[in-house]
């Protein structure tokens, strides 16, 4: 018989497992949407936001997933014809700039692999060589969900100072917000995206956008503006439902404002990317007891590039589809599928509301499920992680 009963638990790389407060704050019935408390609670979510992202830049919502936030970053920033620079490290980045080239724009890439982060000196090489600055925006992940690499935002806005070039910088901090390190305004960020389903531990539907002034004094001179995801239509607003281009994300907002608490309440946005900091070692570690040349292996080679909010997994010899069926049909534990074309491989997302016993819960299952298959092992994933933790804890 199968062992699936009780709570299911779920591991993937978003939707992630969202905190009970938050789904309860769902559930409030519907409001005033033109005044009172649903409007105060909306300026204070966008009073809060600039501290999330580390600006003080504007930030900006929509009712979308990551995609959305993508279409506002373009739509309010660039013109039909315009050239942009995609920095390859993975899946995402190539599918925010095709959104560009339907919407007119002219797509370059500057080429990278599915092992390895985004190289500065490249960048910067690349626009040196852009006597003319043809190029207006360059587009780039911080975190890329399916290969797991995180970027150096800092070094690959040093090559584009040091190349003198006045594109703007945009990044996609979708998978990484909340979960990475990130400093919007010291690194020289002009357009910052996210959406509400990783770490930001709310459902999907809420899309983010924070603009500096470089980037808002674009706007003038863009010509895809789009009426749904328009920013001057925000900034201009005199009515709520305005700021949404429509009747607001009520429920979202709701949860949006306690995710927001939670947050205030384990001691602020360093403490919660400590915290991601520490859980994410402890996955290494079991990954790296695991390992065999004919077994588990990293995706991400350069240790210091592997994400704190998702893992990817090489399996080689094991059958990942298979592990992960063994470990939701048995078990009721749910991993993230490899994507982007990696072949066999699996993803561990460890974002958001996260803490060890759900972290060890979810690499135990997956011990057993090796153990069970008769899959080649270096050693005790599980002790690997247990020790891990272990130097975190205050005894």
């Amino acid at each position: 018989m199968s062992l699936n009963h009780g709570i299911p638990s779920l591991a993937i790389p978003g939707p992630s497992v969202m905190p009970p407060r938050v789904l309860a704050a769902m559930s409030n019935q519907m409001p005033n949407i033109y005044e009172g408390g649903l409007v105060d609670i909306s300026n204070d979510i966008l009073s809060r936001l600039p501290g999330i992202a580390r600006t003080s830049g504007h930030p900006f919502m929509v009712i979308s997933n990551g995609h959305g936030a993508w279409l506002m970053a373009i739509a309010n920033t660039l013109s039909r014809g315009d050239k942009i620079l995609v920095l390859e490290s993975g899946r995402f980045a190539i599918g925010w700039g095709e959104m560009g080239v339907v919407s007119g724009l002219e797509m370059e890439i500057l080429p990278g692999t599915m092992t390895d982060p985004i190289d500065p000196a490249a960048l910067e090489a690349r626009l040196a060589a852009d006597t003319d600055h043809e190029i207006q925006a360059i587009l780039c992940v911080q975190t890329d969900t399916a290969t797991s690499v995180r970027n150096d935002i800092g070094a690959l806005r040093a090559a584009i100072d040091s190349a003198g070039h006045p594109a703007l910088f945009m990044v996609d901090c979708i998978a990484s917000m909340g979960c990475e390190p990130f400093e919007m305004d010291e690194w020289g960020v002009d357009v910052t995206v996210a959406a509400s389903q990783k770490g930001m531990m709310v459902p999907p539907g809420l899309g983010f956008c924070w603009a500096n002034d470089k980037a808002l004094a674009r706007y003038e001179h863009a010509d895809l503006h789009n009426t749904y995801v328009d920013w001057q239509a925000r900034l201009d607003a005199d009515a709520h439902y305005e700021l949404y281009a429509g009747t607001p994300p009520i429920s979202h907002l709701y949860a949006l404002k306690e995710a927001l608490d939670i947050i205030d309440e384990e001691g602020g946005i360093e403490a919660v990317w400590d915290r991601h900091t520490k859980l994410a070692g402890a996955v290494r570690a079991a990954v790296e007891a695991w390992a065999t040349p004919d077994g588990f292996s990293f995706n991400i080679t350069d240790p210091a590039a592997r994400s704190n909010a998702v893992t990817t997994i090489l399996t080689g010899s094991i059958d990942a589809d298979h592990l992960r069926d063994v470990c939701e049909r048995e078990t009721g534990l749910t991993l993230g599928l490899g994507i982007g074309g990696l072949g066999n491989a699996f993803r561990i997302g460890h974002m958001g509301h996260l803490n060890p016993p759900a972290l060890l819960g979810t690499l135990a299952t997956v011990e057993a499920a090796l153990v069970a298959m008769g899959a080649p092992m270096g050693g005790s994933g599980v002790a690997a992680a247990a020790a891990e933790i272990a130097k975190h804890l205050t005894v």
